[in-house]
């Protein structure tokens, strides 16, 4: 190749989005093509929102080399994008005499993985922390490294600063085509083709998610199929308080870590999710069944007490791309300049940052020889979006003396003002649920059924469009037709 590398990165989830941040660390031009209008609204959006321990995966497996790695990167990375990370840690529990000879094999995967710190608690330490588990525990496998965070601001934030270091984002362009032409090597990629646009490039790579096996045959490059494994979830209102401290694991089956009972980053309950194989086809069914959400009730019930399901939020379902190794399929394909980051199932999130560097480090320095170096001039700080301090009255009075629209609350129940939501939007939000992932308006016990209305106006003021132009989310999905009467 000559000159500075064109690399594309295709899809942008918190897996892309992290690794197209990695490339601007680097002189080579970057550009991030995402066939959504917004950032992390594939598999990114709808998980467990856990940074795992990686104790779990085995030591030998893909997913085992990178998860610990990535979980010790994420402090560094919140720092420098200022999105929300709490490690409470986790529990895996057993309630039965059969299941204590697990917590002893994960002890030994934790040590195989590099996992520090972890232990195995008695039943009167585990309910010292978390009271509202119940009384049948016997002993619980302790990590204290694992956290929780919102997946989808990750991938923004980590977007917005690629931006900001030179990186071409283009949202709302679905990939059509990947031309790839001959060398001396043999088949290599050329050019890839948008329904918008074609972007010549020396590298192309594939972080598809639930369509990364579609991506690859495009450009004739190997990847198993992918089939989207469904869970199922149930969130409660804050206002229950915290019921329990810690992220909290059934013993796990060799089909999943089970249903599990967390605590959100803003204070609410998650409970999920299930997991259920689905067909090749099913890769946008997200729909959630009476079924699913009723083993989701009993399993949680069963390890915690209190979980008072009238005031259930919301339901909803994610998918995640499963192939049939389990595993995480990362690097070079049988394609000169076409790597692979697909089948990012779980711990995907945990092993995003590891795997971003690993691929341009290991995969594109080191084994295909491109000649890139460091740039001096990369900025890896982002101003963090505002938060209101709702436990100090007295700052958000300065605020709202500095800009009078911080006064004005928009979400009542979450407590997001018109300020926030016009930073949000100054930012890269242009629809509804673009603001909601920014700024967890409508985000909460009313699903925006009292602030829907104003979000609209608002983004149809800043972004200067008629309110009937304005989405909801993507594609086909305006709210307003046209006025009733002039």
């Amino acid at each position: 190749m000559n000159g500075i590398p064109k690399v594309v990165v295709i899809g942008a989830g918190v897996v892309g989005s992290l690794i197209a941040r990695e490339l601007t660390k680097y002189n080579c031009s970057v550009t991030l093509i995402e066939k959504e209008e917004d950032v992390g609204w594939g598999v990114t959006k709808a998980n467990s929102a856990i940074v795992h321990g990686g104790y779990d995966d085995p030591v030998d497996s893909v997913r085992g080399r990178f998860a610990a790695k990535g979980n010790k990167m994420y402090t560094k990375l919140a720092t420098e994008l200022g999105f929300d990370l709490k490690r409470i840690g986790s529990y895996v529990l057993a309630f039965e005499d059969e299941e204590l000879p697990h917590l002893d094999e994960l002890m030994e995967k934790a040590e195989g993985n590099g996992v520090e710190g972890c232990e195995i608690h008695n039943r009167d330490e585990i309910i010292k922390r978390n009271p509202n588990i119940n009384e049948s525990v016997k002993a619980g496998f302790w990590c204290p490294s694992a956290g929780i965070t919102e997946p989808w601001m990750v991938a923004i934030t980590a977007v917005e600063n690629a931006v900001l270091n030179g990186m071409a984002f283009r949202p709302g362009e679905q990939v059509v085509d990947i031309i790839t032409g001959e060398n001396e090597t043999g088949k290599t990629v050329k050019v890839v083709k948008t329904d918008k646009e074609e972007y010549p490039c020396d590298i192309v790579i594939n972080a598809a998610g639930l369509y990364a096996d579609k991506i690859a045959q495009m450009a004739g490059a190997h990847c198993p199929v992918l089939h989207p494994r469904k869970g199922e979830y149930i969130l409660l209102d804050k206002k229950l308080g915290p019921i329990v401290t810690n992220v909290l694991f059934p013993v796990p089956t060799k089909q999943s870590k089970g249903v599990l009972v967390l605590p959100t980053v803003d204070g609410g309950i998650l409970l999920g999710p299930t997991a259920r194989d689905m067909d090749i086809d099913q890769k946008e069914d997200t729909s959630t069944s009476s079924e699913g959400l009723n083993e989701v009730r009993r399993k949680t019930s069963s390890m915690v007490n209190g979980l008072d399901f009238s005031q259930t939020v919301k339901t909803f379902a994610g998918l995640r791309p499963e192939d049939p190794q389990k595993d995480f399929v990362i690097g070079k394909t049988n394609i000169n300049g076409f790597i692979n980051a697909a089948a990012m199932r779980s711990p995907g999130l945990t092993a995003a940052p590891a795997i971003a560097e690993y691929l341009v480090e290991s995969v594109i320095i080191d084994e295909m020889g491109v000649l890139i170096e460091r740039r001096t001039d990369f900025n890896p700080i982002l101003d963090p979006y505002p938060v209101l301090p709702e436990d100090d009255p007295q700052v958000w009075e300065e605020m709202v003396q500095e800009d009078e629209r911080y006064g004005k609350v928009v979400c009542v129940c979450n407590k997001i003002t018109e300020a926030q939501i016009v930073e949000a939007i100054h930012r890269g939000a242009r629809t509804i649920d673009g603001v909601k992932f920014r700024t967890r308006a409508s985000f909460g016990r009313c699903q925006g059924g009292f602030c829907l209305a104003r979000i609209v106006e608002i983004l149809a003021r800043e972004l200067d469009k008629p309110l009937n132009e304005i989405k909801y989310r993507t594609g086909n999905t305006k709210l307003l037709s046209g006025r009733v009467r002039t």
